[in-house]
């Protein structure tokens, strides 16, 4: 039954579908990300200790740079939820991946899943990969915050509309 919603739902060749059963399941993963290109995380929470913990790590401005950000991004709607994914804060609509923020020695990046598909009037977005980008903060250098918001907001609004579609 999976497997038939799967072909019908894409158009795929049902061989295609024949080798994601046989597949492993952190394969399957992959392979349901690439279909639906949706980052979907089960386990994303409302709280999440694990980001309380990385926030606490992360010393000097560009921790409190990454935490303004972040809370910006958990404050989008009520329906967003939160999971640290591969030692990046990242938060959800639901379980679906919208944003990210990453900190490293020199500046901070708040990372978009669905980049690509946003639109940047303040051309802030950094990237040319097929779907990710991001906006490299630095201490040093001042952003326009209500340009990085908007960002934001519609990273948000686009990520709702993707779920009602799926």
């Amino acid at each position: 039954m999976y497997e038939s919603s799967l072909h019908r739902q894409s158009g795929k060749p049902k061989a295609q579908f024949e080798l994601f059963e046989r597949a492993e399941p952190s394969v399957r993963c992959r392979m349901l990300i690439i279909m639906s290109r949706l980052f979907r995380f089960p386990n994303a929470a409302k709280r999440d200790p694990a980001i309380d913990a990385w926030f606490r790590a992360q010393s000097g401005q560009l921790g409190k740079i990454a935490k303004r950000w972040f809370d910006v991004l958990r404050n989008c709607g009520d329906d967003v939820r939160v999971v640290l994914h591969d030692g990046h804060p990242t938060a959800c609509v639901g379980d679906a991946a919208f944003a990210y923020v990453s900190a490293f020695t020199k500046h901070v990046n708040v990372g978009f899943f669905c980049g690509s598909e946003i639109a940047d009037p303040a051309l802030l977005l950094e990237g040319a990969g097929k779907y990710m980008r991001h906006v490299k903060l630095r201490p040093e250098c001042e952003i326009h915050a209500s340009s990085l918001q908007q960002l934001i907001e519609t990273a948000y609004a686009n990520m709702v509309r993707r779920l009602r579609e799926v």
